[in-house]
Order: structure tokens, then sequence, then C-alpha cells
């Protein structure tokens, strides 16, 4: 892989929780290696986050720091997560830098804030928070317009109401036509074996989503 250009020396810093390569535990990269950039802090509370050390804890790092850490692991295929990479104003150019140098970049978010300043080679992988997260009302939907073919869009499913109310999401937005689509149990509040069976009984286009990572390695392991 070529070695990216150097930035500049006034480039700003970013709050990093942790960087770790595992494998991709979710989305339609599932089971391909991947490196991390969780970045800290985030302007939601979902009832079900698995990542609530991720608020507040943190090392600043410059851009250049954090792309030599991903260089040295070796894996082409990268994800910037949080926590919210929207929050931090230096998320777009740490894109495009890891873009120019040949990685594939995921960036996940949590949907309440514009997408619109990243790059477009990236592939966003949207959440849709439910009503069961407590935090649907900060959703914000005009994100959907600015959605590629192979981005994706993620709903947690934490029961048949959350289920019924994505399906209407997805049928009023005409979202089985603008990307790729995933549905996730939440992890001990939905049975996926009850979600699967929804799905298939309204051959509903959507792919399941399961958090491998979790049934790998156990649900509080992090750094995996």
């Amino acid at each position: 892989m070529p070695d990216n250009k150097q930035l500049p020396a006034d480039t700003g810093q970013m709050k990093v929780c942790e960087i770790f390569t595992s494998i991709q535990g979710e989305s339609s990269y599932a089971g391909l290696p991947c490196s991390f950039v969780r970045l800290a802090g985030c302007n939601l509370r979902c009832g079900y986050c698995d990542t609530k050390y991720s608020y507040d804890n943190g090392i600043e790092m410059t851009l250049q720091e954090i792309i030599d850490k991903i260089k040295h692991a070796g894996v082409r295929l990268v994800e910037i997560t949080g926590g919210e990479p929207f929050l931090h104003e230096e998320t777009p150019a740490l894109v495009r830098a890891l873009l120019d140098d040949g990685f594939t970049v995921l960036i996940e978010t949590n949907g309440s804030l514009p997408i619109r300043d990243i790059d477009e080679r990236a592939v966003i992988i949207l959440d849709v928070k439910t009503p069961g997260s407590g935090m649907s009302s900060e959703n914000d939907f005009s994100n959907f317009s600015r959605l590629k073919p192979f981005d994706e869009i993620k709903f947690v499913i934490c029961s048949r109401e959350d289920y019924e109310w994505s399906k209407k999401i997805i049928s009023d937005n005409s979202l089985e036509e603008r990307c790729r689509l995933l549905m996730s149990p939440a992890l001990g509040m939905l049975d996926p074996a009850h979600l699967v069976k929804w799905i298939v009984e309204d051959r509903l286009n959507v792919r399941l989503n399961l958090q491998i990572h979790k049934y790998i390695f156990g649900p509080e392991a992090r750094g995996v």
C-alpha cells in the first residue's frame, strides 16, 4: 500500500476512545478483518447502548497519528465509529486521507447529524433510531436524500412495535430503492428468531444484522 501524503502540521486533533483491529461484526461487511477508530463523545443516550465507555474516555491524537496507527495494522478495511463521528469537525479530513491512501472506509453514525460533508467514496452506515431506543425523536431523516446505493441503513429492533415502525419508515421513504437495509435484534431484548420470522413472513428486503463479535467474544468484551 502506498504511503499517504503527510497532512499539514497544523492539522487538528481528535479525541479517540480506542483503535483496534478485529473482524467487522455488523453490516454487509460482517466477517471481514477490519481496523476500528472509535471516537469519543456522543450526543445521544440510547437505552441499549453498548459503548457507554466512549462517552467521555479518550485521548487526543492528530490525524497523522491515527493514520499511522491504521497503516501499521495492515488491514485495508477501516471503520470510523463512536460515540458519534460527526461530532468531530476533523472527521471529513480523516476519511478523505484514508480513502486517498487506498483504504475502504465505513462510517457508522447515529443518524442525528448531517452527513453532507463526507467524501462520497466512503460507505455510510446510518442508524435509524427506533422508539425502543428512546431516541427516535432525534433522527435526521433529511439524511436519506444524501445516501448512495452502496450506503447502508440500520434499524436496531427492540420489539414488534419497533419492527412495524421501521417497516413504515422504509415504505414511506422508499428506502428499499435507495440503499442497503439492515435490521438488528437488540441483544438481550429481542430473540433473533422472532425478527427472522417477521422478516420472512413479510418478505421484507432487508438483511438480518447480528452482532457476530458479541456471539464470538461475549457482549462485554472491548477491542474486538
